[in-house]
């Protein structure tokens, strides 16, 4: 078994999720797809997931992708979350995401108070409605409850955000589409994206461990299976699957997994002086939840992985997760604030000046005011 230390860990990390060097605007989408997606519970973040990664970037690139050119699509995805994922691999998340059978439980069917034949129907007729059409929440409610004759599923679907949503997006019969003023759209993924594209869902799963792995091994098997929603049995079982693509590696005591073809350059990588404000909701940090306690100077994992989910802009220093920052854009000036957990050397300072220049480029500042306590 190869051994590694964390900074091999984090200097391979950085390269493979793209913070080592911004790529070419034109691979806009192949960073999308090779960090397994832009997290978009704050579509801002996902937006700001592409700067941090894509030279030349403009503000709104995500939006355009989304709504005009459809060449990113929207869903509720990994762990439920919402992410932005490039349209040309959207059968293939979708038929690993068809695999999901948590809210298939008497308990679940008991909560919502749904039997499980309201519960099919309801996927099946929200299907049927949005197909070839952009409908409201309250627009897809009312049409579900017309075409399945049950004003009750309607009432349904308006009492839980997402919960009754989540399984028909799972399940390939619906994605979002473009809102209606200040109310979300949703679509079904068949006429927005222009047809079907049947994919195993074996195939899927085999496909998407080793995208996880590629850009965020080397991985524990309790890592993967948080990132994923399923046990750490069954995280191993799927890592395993793989064969000969995938080895095991040591991580100072911590046994990982990572792709074969990859062990001998992680094993070589060496963290650079390379500074990144990456933003809430980056892929970066959401990969290191668990192993934060490595990827940090100390305990200040709290600083960065929040209350009800929210996790915190962080700043990277050569990978390793050195302080977190905010911005304000306020009368064509922008603000940003750096909180560093431990004092920057000055290489690391001017790297945070510079990050903070292309950011108020990137948002149209025509001022910038950089304040950094370390």
């Amino acid at each position: 078994m190869e051994s590694l230390t964390w900074e091999n860990v984090r200097a391979w990390r950085l390269e493979r999720q793209g913070l080592a060097e911004r790529a070419p605007r034109k691979r806009m989408l192949e960073v999308a797809g090779r960090i397994c997606g832009l997290h978009a519970q704050v579509l801002s973040s996902a937006e700001l997931t592409l700067w941090a990664r894509v030279d030349g970037i403009t503000n709104g690139a995500a939006t355009k992708a989304l709504w005009e050119d459809r060449s990113l699509v929207k869903l509720w995805a990994m762990r439920g979350t919402l992410h932005l994922l490039p349209a040309a691999e959207y059968w293939t998340w979708q038929a690993g995401l068809s695999t999901y059978d948590h809210y298939l439980k008497p308990s679940w069917f008991k909560y919502f108070g749904l039997s499980r034949d309201q519960f099919d129907l309801m996927v099946e007729t929200i299907g049927e409605v949005l197909h070839g059409q952009v409908l409201t929440r309250d627009g897809l409610a009312e049409a579900v409850a017309e075409r399945a004759g049950s004003a009750e599923l309607g009432e349904k679907m308006r009492e839980s955000w997402g919960s009754m949503l989540k399984p028909a997006s799972f399940h390939g019969k619906l994605c979002f589409g473009p809102s209606t003023g200040q109310k979300v759209g949703f679509t079904h993924p068949e006429s927005w994206l222009g047809g079907r594209n049947e994919v195993d869902p074996d195939e899927a799963l085999m496909e998407i461990t080793r995208r996880y792995l590629g850009s965020n091994g080397p991985s524990t098997r309790e890592e993967y299976g948080r990132w994923w929603a399923i046990s750490p049995a069954k995280a191993l079982a799927r890592i395993k699957k793989l064969g000969d693509d995938v080895a095991a590696v040591n991580v100072e005591g911590t046994v990982c997994w990572m792709l074969s073809a990859d062990v001998g350059a992680a094993a070589a990588a060496k963290p650079a002086k390379k500074v990144n404000l990456v933003p809430a909701f980056d892929q970066y940090v959401i990969a290191a939840t668990k192993q934060a306690d490595h990827l940090t100077p100390g305990p200040f994992k709290a600083r960065i992985y929040r209350p009800q989910g929210w996790i915190s802009p962080v700043l990277l220093v050569g990978g390793r997760m050195d302080g977190v920052w905010s911005h304000e854009v306020k009368g064509g000036r922008l603000k940003v604030n750096v909180e560093p957990f431990v004092p920057l050397p000055a290489w690391a300072k001017k790297g945070v000046k510079a990050e903070a220049e292309s950011l108020a480029e990137f948002l149209g500042a025509g001022e910038l005011e950089v304040t950094c306590a370390g």
